[in-house]
């Protein structure tokens, strides 16, 4: 018998069998409910062949255009998304930092902007963007792109960047408390030993969850297509399907692109992780090795 049995109670005969028969039955109704969802897609004809043939068959006569507008959407959220995680991380740190850093009555006014901005959810943030700013005197024309663009990014970064700071607050917290007070007592200041020993060891340790919350911020430059204007992925879904009348099929590999995407950016996350794990294996079995005293 297992060594895990002393856990629980090992299943009887009776139980296996109940288990057994309750998969069945619930094997059968998920057939039957699949069952049930085919044949309603295929009365509706959405099955056909000239639905799909414009995203699968390049003999189609839009097959070529379907592609350019998938690519060029592609391409822009991409561009959305980099710009975003690129200035959430650089006001992140910042943020995180002074969070940090600051006396318990000081960052008072900081932690209240903090919670309002990761209360507010992201396609709010980019209406105000769109809406609130340029009504109170925001001008994005003397920046590159589009209005649209900026205000994908500015709700982006407004809800990521905090999401960052956080983070790496978390990450700093986690740190033994000797570590800022070796840097103290070599005669680093306050800031030195946060930018020079803190903060790296941050990142390491944070990473994972680093580079998860940028797949978040990759998914969530489709809610910009909420608004419109900006040609993202889902909004050259959008103009794709509208114009074919086929948005079950264009949707479907819509989502195949973000799951790729995602897919990609998750499996890099679990690479760096590991590797960042060795180097510091290796590291402090190097300094083990140095610490042991050499006999004759």
């Amino acid at each position: 018998m297992s060594n895990l049995s002393v856990l629980y109670d090992a299943p009887g005969p009776k139980a296996r069998r109940r288990a057994v028969i309750g998969s069945v039955i619930v094997g059968l109704l998920l057939l039957g409910v699949l069952y049930l969802v085919y044949a309603r897609l295929d009365d509706k004809g959405q099955f056909a062949s000239e639905r799909w043939a414009p995203l699968i068959d390049p003999s189609d006569e839009n097959f070529k255009a379907v592609w350019e507008l998938i690519r060029d959407g592609l391409k822009n959220t991409l561009a959305g998304a980099v710009v975003a995680i690129a200035l959430s991380l650089a006001i992140g740190v910042v943020v995180g930092v002074a969070r940090v850093m600051l006396g318990r009555r000081s960052r008072i006014p900081l932690v209240a902007v903090i919670e309002v901005l990761r209360g507010l959810p992201v396609v709010v943030l980019m209406y105000m963007a769109y809406q609130l700013l340029p009504d109170v005197g925001v001008n994005y024309e003397p920046l590159p792109g589009s209005d649209a663009f900026w205000w994908m990014v500015t709700g982006l970064v407004a809800y990521n960047s905090v999401i960052f700071a956080e983070i790496l607050r978390a990450g700093v917290n986690s740190l033994p408390r000797g570590q800022r007070e070796a840097g103290l007592v070599i005669g680093l200041t306050p800031l030195q030993t946060m930018r020079m020993i803190e903060l790296p060891q941050a990142f390491r340790t944070m990473l994972p969850a680093i580079i998860s919350q940028m797949v978040v911020v990759l998914k969530d430059t489709s809610l910009i297509a909420f608004i419109g204007q900006y040609p993202e992925l889902l909004k050259s879904g959008q103009t794709i399907y509208q114009n074919l009348d086929n948005p079950l099929q264009t949707l479907f590999f819509i989502g195949l692109i973000f799951i790729a995407v995602n897919f990609t950016l998750s499996r890099l996350a679990m690479l760096v992780e590991r590797r960042v794990a060795r180097r510091s294996a290796g590291r402090s079995a190097e300094r083990e090795l140095r610490a042991v005293p050499v006999t004759a």
